[in-house]
């Protein structure tokens, strides 16, 4: 009796391991999707869309133009977490996470067949705002229900090491649309301007199949359908994580101020290197570098997190990017190649790896099960919210003065102490149980 007990338990934890790497799999996958999708935007709006999209004039107006095309979609993700996160509180985390990878890998495709402003007028801009618009849509419940599903399926003890395949997953995003920028940075402008730039929007349709055929075969969390199926689900999530969980809320709408680093560098910092003069394929080649490292780097800082706790190495993380910032900014002023290489290394792979591993785990635990989809959803987006715009603010206030890039940092480090604030505030979730995360919710 004790070897077919022992026999049980041992395939009972065999299927949960199997499970929970199947969801960190689905995960990588759809972060990946999301974030080629979000970062090759962000490249073309630093490198194209300035030039293509908006009439001929002034390039920092048509820059800073481009730059709130960029934004319109963090706009969008607050409403898409509203939207998706009722869905997956309500009709589960799969289904949910199916909806919002489609809908991402079409718009996506669809901007890189838009005609440009020679030949419809502001017809282009307003389709590339809807388009942005629907990417926003979908990427603000991805990374939350992304997060749930892999928190809720990891072994006791490994929650943060599983969840944070989710933003490996983005690292590898960033890396594919880098790599995909690279020959087209390479063509001559009249080429990319004229086609190149579509070609990365439209080798997304490869990462959505592959995801797409992932997601399909996922469960559901047994933690979630215990709850559906004794219809102990609530009507309206989104409300009643407002009732039940306010404090909670409020704090990971100040951590997600962490985004604004990675951000800020992707878009603000690689149309800024290449204003003074620094090749846009070595910017690429940078962040190709750096998102490498963070893929093995972050499931690391996220074990640690499991082992000595959530708050000290998130914390750690977000202050060491606040303080970095000033010294990537400084170097690339100064033009010194293998220093832009090695401060945003330490910033991309080390520093802000400790912070953005740990919040998939931690932001998911601080919620009850019954409405964690909505809560991780819509705190988050607060942060990135800010965090679309700060390359608009940043342009506007470095301007044309180059050697200014002081408010730059500022406004990462300004957002690293909003997210140290929340850190302070929140509890230690690490250690409790799956079945105790969360407030209660009647």
């Amino acid at each position: 009796m004790t070897n077919l007990a022992s026999g049980a338990a041992l395939t009972a934890k065999e299927r949960q391991l199997k499970r929970a790497k199947k969801a960190a799999l689905a995960a990588f996958l759809g972060g990946a999707l999301e974030y080629y999708d979000f970062f090759i935007y962000a490249t073309a709006a630093s490198l194209v869309f300035s030039k293509i999209f908006f009439p001929a004039g002034d390039p920092t107006v048509a820059l800073i133009a481009s730059f709130a095309t960029f934004g319109v979609a963090y706009v969008a993700r607050p409403f898409g977490a509203v939207v998706f996160g009722h869905l997956g509180d309500k009709i589960g985390r799969k289904n949910t996470l199916v909806l919002t990878l489609v809908l991402m890998g079409s718009a996506t495709f669809l901007i890189g067949a838009l005609p440009d402003f020679n030949a419809v007028g502001y017809w282009a801009p307003a389709l590339l705002v809807l388009l942005r618009l629907m990417q926003g849509l979908s990427a603000g419940a991805e990374t939350a229900g992304a997060s749930a599903l892999s928190t809720e399926e990891a072994p006791d003890g490994r929650r943060g090491f599983f969840a944070s395949f989710a933003m490996s997953g983005i690292s590898a995003g960033i890396v594919l649309a880098s790599l995909a920028f690279l020959p087209v940075a390479a063509m001559g402008d009249a080429e990319r301007l004229a086609w190149g730039w579509r070609i990365p929007f439209w080798l997304s349709l490869v990462v959505l199949v592959v995801a797409y055929l992932v997601r399909r075969s996922l469960e559901e969390p047994e933690v979630f359908e215990e709850k559906h199926d004794h219809g102990e689900l609530v009507r309206l999530p989104f409300m009643k994580m407002f009732k039940t969980h306010p404090a909670q809320f409020f704090q990971v709408a100040l951590m997600s101020f962490e985004t604004v680093t990675n951000t800020f560098m992707q878009s603000f910092g690689l149309a800024y290197a290449v204003s003074l003069g620094v090749p846009a394929s070595t910017m690429l080649w940078v962040s190709i570098v750096g998102n490498v490292i963070a893929i093995a780097s972050q499931p690391l800082m996220a074990h640690l997190s499991d082992r000595f706790g959530r708050r000290p190495v998130f914390i750690a993380g977000v202050l060491g990017s606040g303080l970095m910032i000033f010294v990537y900014f400084s170097v690339i002023a100064t033009g010194n190649i293998p220093m832009i290489f090695v401060a945003s290394t330490l910033i991309t792979a080390g520093t802000y790896s400790m912070s953005n591993a740990i919040y998939p785990a931690w932001f998911s635990e601080l919620f009850n099960v019954k409405v964690r989809y909505s809560g991780m959803a819509i705190g988050l987006q607060i942060g990135i919210l800010c965090a679309g715009f700060t390359p608009l603010l940043g342009t506007a206030l470095v301007g044309a003065e180059k050697a200014n890039w002081g408010p730059a940092a500022w406004i990462v480090a300004a957002s690293s102490l909003l997210a140290v604030a929340g850190a302070y505030w929140a509890r230690e979730t690490n250690k409790t149980p799956l079945r105790e995360l969360g407030n209660p919710v009647p």
